[in-house]
This record gives C-alpha cells, structure tokens and sequence, in this order.
C-alpha cells in the first residue's frame, strides 16, 4: 500500500489515497504503521475517498491506537493537500465529509485555512488547585481545556493519561497560559489515543475559545503550539483555523 506521510507543525498523518473507495483501515494495520519504535511513526492514519452528498472529499481518521476519531484541524489541512497533489480535488476551496460534520477548506499562499465550525461551551469545572481553570469544550471532539500557571511546568503524560479519562470515550486536554503578548496563548496538549503531540489544532480552537470565554484574549489568537504557531479567528458561528502542513515522504508499506 502507497501511503503519504505529511506533518503540520510536528502533528504527523499517514495519508491513504483511496479513489476508489476500497482501502478500509484496518485497526491492526493503523497501530502497526503509526508505531514510531516498529512502524512509520504517526499521530494518525486518514483515508480519504471521494467525497458524498456534494462535497468534494471523505475523511476517516485513526488515532494511532486504531480508534476512530471525529476530527483533526491538523490532520485535515494535510489530507486536502494529499489530495490536491493527488489530484481528487483541484482547490483552492475544499469541502470535505468528516465524522464531525462537512467542513469548509482554503488553500492559500500562506498556510491552510479551516472552518472548524462553532465551539460549543460546557459548564466550569472547580478546581483543586489554587489558580487553574478548567471547563470542557466539544469541536466536533471532546476537549478539557485547563487554564494554569505554566503550561511547561504541567507533567502532561501524567496529567492527561488521567484527565482524558474523565469522559467515556475520553478526551484531549489542553494546558494553557495566556502569553507571551496579547492575544497569545501558551500550549500543551494530551490527544487521546496519540499521547502528548506537538500541535493539535481542535485542541487549538478549544483553547482560544475558552481563553476568550475567560476575558484572556480577544477573537483572533496565535496559539503557540510546542511545534509552532496556529491562528485562530473566533466569530459568532464558527473558529476559523490557519497553520502550515507540508508533505513529508511517499511511502509502499505492506498491509
């Protein structure tokens, strides 16, 4: 099997190229390729296939455990490019079938452009510590967003082993900061089924969103990922999310 690999900000996919629709993702298969130690190394597997209902492109994501997830900010920028390279779709704007709803993508000169839809605000949470804040945040997939002192200070593997464990089906969980300058926020973030990663862009979006909730940041908010920056426009109806991806290496793997 032909698969693509491309990363966005160190978020890194496999990408299966599926024109016919008849490559399904196999869980086994997705654990062996995304196992950094044995196999290629992801975050995830996606396939993409020709897309229903009038959109463009299907999107089925993995996580590296094999779980399906609903969405990935990330990993959708890098399949629209595959797909483009490919050429299942022509661009610049894409729309694409995800678990989470038809999604709208630009491609532009400076980076990929998602409209992620609306973030919708759970209730706070109290917390133990003195100083943290927390509610939960769904994009389409769950979020647990923490406002803390320092987010490099937080043992993430620890914390967010535990925390996504909180919700039935887990959850990815956010450690925030506001900072360095306005409109900016600090970031680390446990995905689940992948494990700490080094840009997550749901999570990105669920940040910005509760930050702002929080009166931390306006509506447009650089999330300083530990792999690099994203942008995030909040509006009304939908966080708007912009960041790089590039191709990586084209890879025969067996099945």
């Amino acid at each position: 099997m032909t698969v693509e690999k491309y990363q966005a900000l160190g978020n890194d996919f496999l990408i299966v190229v599926d024109r016919a629709a008849r490559k399904p993702l196999d869980v086994e298969f997705v654990r062996r390729v995304s196992d950094r130690d044995s196999g290629v190394g992801a975050d995830g597997v996606i396939r993409v296939t020709p897309g229903r209902d009038g959109a463009d492109l299907t999107m089925e994501l993995r996580n590296a455990d094999g779980g399906r997830a609903e969405m990935s900010g990330n990993g959708i920028r890098c399949m629209v490019l595959a797909a483009i390279r490919a050429g299942m779709a022509a661009g610049p704007e894409v729309t694409v079938t995800t678990d989470a709803g038809l999604k709208r993508v630009w491609v532009k000169d400076e980076g990929v452009t998602v409209d992620m839809g609306r973030a919708v605000l759970g209730p706070e949470r109290r917390h133990s510590m003195p100083g943290w804040r927390q509610r939960e945040v769904a994009m389409g997939n769950p979020h647990l967003v923490l406002l803390c002192p320092d987010p490099e200070e937080v043992h993430v593997a620890e914390m967010g082993r535990k925390l996504e464990q909180l919700r039935p089906g887990g959850m990815n969980v956010e450690f925030i900061a506001p900072g360095p300058g306005k409109d900016e926020l600090r970031f680390r973030v446990w995905e689940r089924g992948a494990g700490e990663t080094q840009a997550c862009g749901t999570g990105s979006c669920a940040a910005a969103a509760a930050a702002h909730a929080w009166g931390l940041v306006g509506r447009n908010v650089i999330v300083h990922n530990p792999g690099g920056d994203l942008e995030v426009e909040l509006t009304d109806d939908a966080a708007l999310l912009t960041g790089p991806a590039e191709h990586v290496a084209t890879l025969d793997i067996q099945p």
